[in-house]
């Protein structure tokens, strides 16, 4: 049988609404590994916000976070990491920018480590900023934030994201990139320019050395263009954005119809 590599992005693609992976979902993607094929998550999320969707799928394969700024191996410490953070000068420039368009928040995080600009739980939750297990620092950005970030993360007035994401391609498209995430949260994420998911998937499948036409990748939002489009075998989920069907190879039903165990049932069975 030719293993496939299988990439998962995780909200709107492999969680439902209420995230959490549903049974036939995951019963398809054990049976999948069982085979042989190669199961990996590729997400926006840091590591500690989708350790416990790996550990539930029972993984034991490298993992794309931060869209490509972190990718690594959770269960093997020897595997080669790829960490690329943006400059301190760079995020502190933007930084100063959501100062200027007085965003209710902004949070940078270096792998694992949380800053957060103003203490707000409802955040914390969000970006899954636990005191007790991750180093979390409340405070100006300005003051605290010393080292090279992996990511800067805005939480924009709604009315101000398309102005501001305008601004952050005029003053820092040579250095950044950034994508805004799906309803209901409308934050900006930003990572240094040249990273995305394919970037990651690609390091992956030649470790494993999986050809590209051997590679699924599922997403539904526009941090996972560049993975769709790099996949042998793209594909769009029911609810994903037009852009993003419009480049796919195949169109699946949503995340709450669990539309990648429809898919993988399909086409698996017929693989040799």
């Amino acid at each position: 049988m030719s293993k496939h590599l299988i990439a998962l992005d995780l909200d709107g693609t492999l969680l439902s609404d209420d995230k959490v992976i549903r049974s036939k979902t995951k019963d398809t993607l054990r049976q999948a590994i069982e085979k042989g094929h190669i199961v990996v998550i590729a997400t926006g999320r840091p590591q500690r916000a989708s350790i416990q969707y790996y550990n539930e799928l029972g993984l034991n394969t490298p993992m794309v976070n931060m869209n490509g700024a972190l990718v690594h191996h959770p269960k093997d410490q020897n595997w080669d990491v790829v960490h690329s953070p943006m400059s301190i000068r760079t995020a502190q420039s933007i930084v100063q920018t959501s100062y200027d368009f007085n965003v209710p928040n902004v949070m940078a995080e270096i792998r694992d480590h949380v800053y957060l600009d103003k203490h707000d739980e409802e955040i914390m939750e969000i970006f899954h900023a636990d005191f007790k297990e991750y180093p979390v620092t409340v405070g100006s950005l300005k003051n605290t934030l010393e080292e090279d970030p992996t990511s800067l993360l805005i939480s924009p007035r709604e009315d101000h994201i398309s102005e501001l994401r305008s601004h952050l391609d005029e003053k820092h498209a040579s250095v950044i990139d950034h994508r805004k995430w799906g309803a209901p949260w409308h934050i900006i994420e930003i990572v240094r320019s040249g990273l995305s998911k394919a970037v990651g998937l690609k390091k992956i499948a030649h470790y494993y050395n999986i050809p590209k036409e051997r590679i699924i990748a599922f997403g539904d939002e526009d941090n996972d263009l560049e993975m769709i489009d790099y996949a042998g075998i793209g594909v769009a989920m029911g609810n994903g954005i037009d852009e993003l069907k419009s480049i796919a190879n195949y169109t699946v039903k949503t995340n709450e119809e669990e539309g990648i165990a429809q898919f993988l049932d399909e086409f698996l069975r017929t693989v040799k």
